[in-house]
């Protein structure tokens, strides 16, 4: 069969992929949420979910620099990739061993035909679509709750040394205007590097510490001092702010959570 990923390159499949090998972690998630754990015969060292599976399958590195010989042995019959996570240079690599689907998602609406994509490209209709519609109504529910409530502005953090947060063209982005906040940051691109010095001058509500990719805790709260108060220092699950795919099904419920231990309404 012929089809298109989200970057618009056409696959040539001629059966359904049955040896697969994903180089994003959330997508590797994904995969197992329909049902093709067993189908899954390499990922990368971070696909840490579900718990477990990475001591039952191959690791073939990391997403940014992966063991072309391992991937090659493991003869799989297709391999997923991300336009972000991983480099063109491993798209490239990967292509001479066998067809690849590239993702590209920023949006929810792009979540969602990435799930519709892995149901007709691995058999899997019915799962994708069950997943996509309970994904819907809680976005949906969400979105009705948080109508007329006014945004806290938050700066997202996901790096130290240098720290670096989230610009307006990425996912984290669009994911926070979702549960109801508005990034300091609207204004730049991608992610830009920060002096924490500099948020002094800015209306901040709240400062989220990501889990990842930079797991930062409590002890990095003394960066801080002088400069933010702690009480507005908030650590996030980096995961229900920057996963696709089947991590957003808890995504909504996250939100909801975190808006609640701030004391905000819905």
């Amino acid at each position: 069969m012929t089809i298109k990923d989200q970057l618009s390159r056409t696959l040539l499949v001629k059966t359904t992929p049955k040896r697969i090998v994903s180089l994003v972690p959330s997508q590797t998630e994904l995969l197992v949420n329909l049902g093709l754990e067993h189908q899954i015969v390499g990922l990368t060292k971070f696909c840490v979910h579900p718990k477990g599976l990475i001591k039952k399958k191959t690791v073939v590195g990391g997403t940014k620099q992966i063991h072309s010989d391992k991937l090659e042995a493991l003869n799989p019959d297709i391999i997923l990739c991300n336009k972000e996570e991983n480099t063109k240079e491993i798209v490239d690599t990967c292509e001479e061993i066998c067809p690849v689907h590239v993702s590209n998602v920023q949006t929810l609406e792009e979540n969602y035909e990435l799930i519709k994509q892995y149901g007709a490209l691995f058999n899997k209709e019915p799962e994708a679509e069950t997943l996509i519609s309970k994904q819907k109504s809680e976005f949906s529910q969400l979105t009705n709750q948080l109508k007329g409530v006014k945004k806290k502005r938050v700066v997202y953090l996901i790096w130290r040394n240098p720290y670096m947060t989230i610009g307006n063209d990425t996912f984290i982005n669009y994911l926070l205007k979702i549960a109801g906040f508005e990034n300091v940051f609207a204004n730049k691109s991608r992610y830009p590097e920060l002096q924490l010095e500099s948020l002094k001058d800015l209306a901040i509500d709240y400062v989220f510490l990501s889990s990842e990719p930079y797991p930062f805790n409590e002890k990095h709260f003394k960066d801080f001092k002088g400069i933010i108060d702690k009480s507005k220092l908030i650590k996030v699950d980096g995961e229900y702010f920057s996963w696709y795919g089947s991590r957003l099904l808890g995504a909504a419920t996250y939100f909801k959570h975190l808006r609640a231990s701030l004391g905000l309404g819905l």
